[in-house]
């Protein structure tokens, strides 16, 4: 199950704190809304890690601080294991530090626990949608601060050359051969080559299963 709410599909939520009354208020306001089909709820990174590797979780909502470790590392992990499931960012912590941490790990958003809670909610649709989402008090600095730091792809993507990145993504997009040969200046024989390579590394068959594996792991655009 993947996160498509833009196609109409519900999806479960995850909530993981360790503060009962932060689940239970969260879980009152995402249970009646139409794209929830479900909320589980996790207290630990143990938890959370666990419940995501087994159940059909579309978006997850992750505090920083939880009493067995890290957030962060859990957002890694579950990302790594899990592609297409969602992570938000729903802690205290506003250290630009930590948020870059978060969104290099894989979160697709990250926002303040003292946000009203209707901006919560729609946080978590729209990073359950595929969007990204920082909150009104974190710094579009961040996102600068990301572009100028080498960004860590998840295997098997990690594999590739940037430029066979940059053709993967245009792929992802919908582009044929012809309009990524035009838009990097490169012969369409030199894009079928490079394609063929990337999916080699892949361990896919064809365009569509390429695409399909990149769009999962938000490599698009």
């Amino acid at each position: 199950m993947t996160a498509e709410v833009a196609r109409g599909g519900a999806v479960r939520v995850l909530i993981v704190d360790d503060h009962p009354v932060v689940r239970r208020g969260l879980r009152t306001m995402l249970e009646g809304e139409p794209w929830v089909d479900g909320v589980l709820e996790a207290a630990t990174c143990a938890e959370a890690v666990g419940i995501a590797s087994t159940e059909p979780v579309g978006v997850v909502a992750m505090d920083v601080a939880l009493p067995d470790g890290d957030g962060v590392e859990a957002t890694r992990r579950i990302v790594q294991g899990r592609p297409e499931t969602r992570v938000l960012m729903v802690t205290m912590t506003d250290d630009e530090d930590v948020v870059g941490r978060a969104l290099r790990a894989g979160a697709r958003g990250y926002v303040l626990k003292d946000t009203d809670p209707d901006v919560i909610v729609d946080a978590l649709r729209t990073v359950a949608g595929g969007g990204l989402v920082l909150g009104p008090r974190v710094g579009p600095q961040v996102l600068t601060s990301l572009r100028r730091q080498p960004v860590e792809l998840p295997p098997p993507f990690d594999r590739l050359t940037p430029r066979e990145r940059d053709i993967l993504r245009r792929l992802a997009g919908g582009d044929t051969n012809a309009r990524i040969a035009r838009h990097f200046g490169l012969s369409e024989k030199t894009v079928r080559n490079q394609l063929s390579a990337v999916f080699a590394k892949l361990g896919v068959a064809d365009r569509v299963q390429a695409a399909l594996l990149a769009r999962d792991a938000g490599l698009t655009g």
